[in-house]
This record gives structure tokens, sequence and C-alpha cells, in this order.
């Protein structure tokens, strides 16, 4: 039987599809699973696993046959100490041999692996710590700092004396997880004046996610793939971490402060020709100018997490030679909407998110559940149990059957009666030549109800007249469509996944209101 991995075309990807198909690919069945053993250890005769770029310049390799040792006696390291099943291990360390031993050495015990972000505030690492209650956390640098603010939890610094003492372990572990038992906490972005959820997830939740990997990323055998995206965070933990190496393929990741120059240095040493990072990369990467046409050949590039803009998505294809192509879902449900990077007679229409993935029913569909037909903006819902289940986000679908974003429910601004998306309008900003960033978001207005404002950052600095960009965007969009507030700033607050946080924008003009 032909496996979906070898399926290269679209039609025939959606053909094909059964749900069993997917489980095929694991030693793991309904019952019984472990994600460290699907991600190493039944890897271990393939070679490299893991390979890291500094941002100092090094290089690291790391085989799977190395990995699956390391984690085996940090799993035994881990019983020893009487870290029980289901108890948690926090991990905050840049990608590195210890967070790779540390997340999957975890996993393998049947402890339930937590990667935190390493520039976390004492605030922001407080909520997360004091939610989910780890019994040990990895981390190098100022240990005893974090000890005596978390006097009831292990913190153990990733050193020599750690490599040691596993060293002392016997390398073999047997796991006896449940597929439905918990691996992994992943915590989304938040902020400190919100607790940010835990999103919790099984050792079968892998097994969902090859559909990302296959249709939103294109993984396939053989592939030699990089994601500058931090595992502490849900693109580079799952799609840069744990999809491809659930399917033996060599991964290629980042670490430390970034860097475009040592991003592309990672490029050519790895010879990477599968490519997925946040469209925030693709635009500093343009930015920096140090990549010309015909420089890099990349036939499989992907984003996640926000839009790209038109003049970035064409520097993508015109520079590195592939479409930048768009995955999109939700936590709950995973990838539903994809454009099938490296599928034969696959057109990627420029700015759509793509076609619904194998497995999902998606629509665009009205407040009452009623689906709305091409052309007519609503709500992007997917079929999930027998009912629509609402993304929350707004977009529309075309006569060929592609989606198109028009940005959060929330992020809509509606202005005397009219309804405008905040990404369409942010998407025509960054085309004027005096803008390098742009995020939008609706203010009350006490006759209009909301207007646009617009945050801006100058290009080298150089503002341009406010007037010049509203007529700017008269002509671009239309007459009502255009941002009647703006203002300049050096910089535009982002989560630590690089996406716009539209939110601190509202807070802060509601607070500039007051």
């Amino acid at each position: 039987m032909t496996s979906i991995t070898d399926i290269r075309s679209q039609a025939e990807a959606q053909a094909a599809f059964t749900w069993d198909k997917l489980w095929a690919l694991f030693d793991g069945n309904a019952e019984s699973m472990n994600l460290a053993h699907e991600c190493i250890d039944r890897h271990a005769g393939r070679g490299t696993a893991v390979s890291i770029k500094f941002a100092d310049g090094r290089l690291e390799h790391h085989d799977f046959a190395k990995l699956a040792d390391l984690t085996g006696r940090f799993a035994n390291w881990l019983a020893r100490r009487g870290v029980a099943k289901g108890e948690r291990v926090a991990v905050m360390l840049e990608p590195s041999l210890g967070f790779y031993v540390g997340m999957f050495g975890a996993v393998k015990r049947g402890a339930i692996g937590v990667p935190l972000f390493t520039l976390f505030g004492p605030e922001g690492l407080a909520l997360r710590i004091n939610d989910c209650k780890p019994r040990v956390l990895l981390a190098d640098g100022d240990t005893a700092a974090l000890a005596a603010q978390f006097p009831d939890m292990q913190v153990v610094r990733v050193d020599d004396a750690f490599w040691d003492a596993l060293a002392a372990e016997e390398p073999a572990f047997e796991s006896d997880t449940r597929a439905g038992d918990l691996a992994i906490f992943q915590y989304t972005s938040g902020t400190t004046r919100e607790l940010p959820e835990a999103v919790k997830h099984t050792h079968r939740g892998v097994v969902t996610l090859m559909i990302a990997a296959l249709y939103g990323v294109g993984l396939a055998p053989g592939d030699r793939y990089f994601c500058p995206s931090s595992p502490a965070w849900g693109h580079g933990l799952w799609h840069g971490t744990i999809a491809p190496l659930a399917l033996g393929i060599h991964i290629g990741a980042y670490s430390g402060r970034f860097d475009p120059v040592r991003i592309v240095e990672a490029l050519r040493e790895l010879g990477i020709d599968n490519l997925a990072a946040a469209a925030t990369v693709y635009r500093m990467i343009r930015h920096a100018g140090i990549l010309k046409p015909g420089m890099l050949r990349i036939p499989k590039i992907s984003f996640t997490g926000e839009p790209i803009d038109d003049d970035t998505a064409a520097w993508v294809e015109e520079t590195l030679g592939s479409p930048a192509c768009s995955m999109y879902g939700t936590t709950e449900v995973g990838v539903v909407i994809a454009n099938y990077p490296g599928f034969a007679g696959y057109h990627v229409k420029p700015g759509s998110l793509g076609k619904p993935v194998p497995g999902w029913q998606v629509a665009i569909v009205d407040r009452e559940g009623r689906e709305l037909p091409p052309g007519v903006s609503g709500e992007i819902a997917v079929r999930r149990k027998g009912a629509w289940f609402y993304i929350k986000d707004r977009g529309r679908r075309d006569e060929e059957g592609y989606f198109f974003h028009e940005g959060r429910s929330d992020d809509v601004i509606i202005s005397a009666g009219w309804t405008m998306s905040a990404v369409e309008i942010e998407n025509s900003l960054m085309k004027h030549p005096a803008v390098l960033e742009a995020a939008v978001i609706g203010v009350p207005d006490s006759v209009r109800g909301q207007v646009v404002r617009a945050y801006i950052v100058a290009r080298g600095g150089a503002e341009a007249p406010v007037e010049d960009i509203q007529a700017f965007m008269k002509k671009q969009l239309s007459q009502h469509e255009y941002p009647r507030q703006i203002e300049f700033v050096t910089e535009l607050p982002k989560t630590p996944a690089g996406k716009i946080n539209r939110k601190v924008l509202r807070d802060r003009a509601a607070q500039a209101k007051t």
C-alpha cells in the first residue's frame, strides 16, 4: 500500500486520504503510544536528527541515536528522583542539546514536558509556573534566582555536572504511556495581565499533526527542513520540531537573537529545501538586502500565524524560486486550510489561505450557521462532531474554492455601517514606499462608531506626511476605508512568536482616552 507521505498531488491526496492512513505512519496505536519513541527512538538508525545554528555562527549536529541514548538517561534520572508519570517538567532553554533531551526525555518518562520562553520576565514566568506547578525546571544562566523565586520546584542548571549525572544513568527506558495520556503543555503567548492558557496535548496528538506536516508544510521523506521559530511556541515546537522528527526528517533550528544573516548562512550550510517561518522572518530577510534572485533555491516554503504582505510574498517567489504557502487552523482542531507546498499541479493563489486539507469540511457561514456562497464574507468554520465549529476569524471563499482571511472576528472594524478588515488595510499600507511595518485597529468615534487607527513604522525613520498616506489609501481601497488616525512608532508590539499584538495597541488607545 502506498504511504500517504508519497502522494504529491493535491487531488490525489484528497481522494486517497483516510484517518487510518495517518495512524499507519506510527509504531503506536489508539491504545498505547509514546511521543518520544515516535519522534526519536524508532529513527535511531537514520543519522542526523537536529542541526542547530547559533547566533554566534556555530553549527551543531545531533543524531537520532545520540538523542535516543540521552533521553533514556534523562527519563531514568527523573524516575530515580521521584518524578512520576503526569507530573510536569519545564524546560526553559534555547534550542540546544539540553532542550531536546529535556523535552523528549520528560515525555519518554511519562511526565508532561512544558517548554518555556527564555525571555520571560519574572511575572510572565510566574504565571506559567504557578499554573502548571512543575516538579523540575531545566534552565541555564542564573538558576539561583529561579530557585529563590520558586522554592518548591527543583531548578536544574544544564551544565557539565548535569551531563555527568546523566552519564551515570542507564540509556534504556521502557515507556508505558497510553495514547490518551498528556504529553505536553503548550502555553499561548498571553500577557502579564491575563493568565496564559495551557493547551494540553496528548501523545496521540502527533497523529492529527500529520495533516499540517504533509499538506501545510509539505514534509516528505528526505527533506532537509529548517524552521527558525522558537520551540517554546506552537509553530517552532509542533511544526518545527515534533512533526518532522516523527517522520524521521532531519531538522534545522536556530538558537539565539534573530539575525537574518545567520538564517541565510544556515539555509546554505544545511542545503535546506523546505523552509517554514513566520511572515515576519521573510520580511526581515527581505529588508536585510542579503539575498538576490538565484542565490538560493528552496522548493517548499510555508508560513503561518499571520498574513504575509503582497510585496514580501512576491519577493519570496522571485528570490527563492517558490511561492510562500499559507497554512491555517486553530489550536483545537489543527490545520484545516493549506496551500500544499511542493504538490504537483496545485496553483498558489496570491493572498489566499489555500484550500481545505484532507479530512476536514470547511465553509464560510453566518452567525446562524448557514453556509454562505462564494464572495460573501462571514465566519470561517469547520465541521466538527456534526456541527459548525467557529474559528473566530472572518473570511470569504471564491468560486474556485480558495479561502481568504479577513482578520480575527474581534479585529473587524465597523465604521458608519461599513465592515472593514484590519488585515486588508494593513496589506495596502505596506505598499506605500514610506511604510516599513503597519498595524491597524478600530477606535471609538462618536459619529461613526469606530474609525481606523494605523500605527506605522517608517522606512528608514523618514515619516511621510499623514495626508499623503491617507490619499494613497483612498486610491488603494476606497474613500471610506482609510486610516483617519495615524501614529508613527519606532516599533510595533509583537508576541514572542513574532505576530503583531493588536491587543497591546487597543489597550494603549483605550488608556490614551482616559
